[in-house]
């Protein structure tokens, strides 16, 4: 896929710029698709070893490939949340508003109900070099909120930043209270949450906005 070789290419990119031997692509690409799963599977606490067993290559081939672990995890986030930002341009293109946000809704929250790593990245996991990553999601949500608002079609009673938790809230997890969660727990947890997005308030929200 186009954005795994992107990845591939920035961890290959050789300043001598002689171009790399086959058999080392082919293995950087393997630790970057087994990274690309561990990190949705486990999350960002993963360690070098794991990918590499994953890989299947040595660990010794993995740091002679790859810089670092941090490096690695932070190129695949990264380009997680490019993907991401790239399905919130295409909403933000839409006619309808609302069925624009609705799609980037689902989108998001099966990322965040499928990979434990995007969930801890965008709970501010790995922060530091994903900050820039997340300043334009944060533009992205503000876009497409006030556009559905300016609509008549989203409660304006609430600010776009409170958005985001929503969406965050409807990613639960497997169980709860002794429940097990339904196969498709989150797309009804989400359909609630969509309902209660565009129905007119019964009250004064509490408290203030998320900051």
């Amino acid at each position: 896929m186009s954005q795994s070789r992107s990845t591939v290419d920035r961890l290959m990119a050789d300043a001598s710029g002689r171009r790399p031997r086959a058999d080392a692509r082919r293995n950087v690409e393997r630790l970057v698709e087994a990274a690309r799963i561990a990190v949705a599977e486990v999350g960002v606490g993963v360690s070098a070893h794991e990918i590499a067993r994953r890989a299947g290559v040595g660990v010794g081939t993995f740091y002679r490939r790859i810089p670092s672990l941090d490096a690695l995890l932070e190129l695949v986030l990264v380009e997680i949340l490019d993907e991401i930002g790239e399905l919130a341009d295409r909403a933000a293109q839409d006619r309808d508003p609302w069925h624009g946000f609705c799609a980037f809704a689902a989108s998001y929250v099966r990322l965040r109900a499928e990979s434990c790593g995007i969930s801890e990245a965008l709970g501010g996991a790995c922060a530091t070099g994903l900050a820039e990553r997340l300043e334009r999601l944060r533009e992205h949500f503000r876009c497409l909120v006030e556009r559905a608002q300016a609509a008549g079609a989203m409660r304006t009673d609430l600010a776009w930043q409170d958005v985001p938790f929503l969406l965050a809230a409807a990613a639960t997890g497997g169980s709860t209270v002794g429940l097990r969660a339904g196969d498709q727990q989150w797309e009804r947890n989400l359909r609630v949450i969509l309902d209660g997005l565009r129905h007119a308030p019964s009250g004064q929200l509490p408290g203030a906005a998320p900051a």
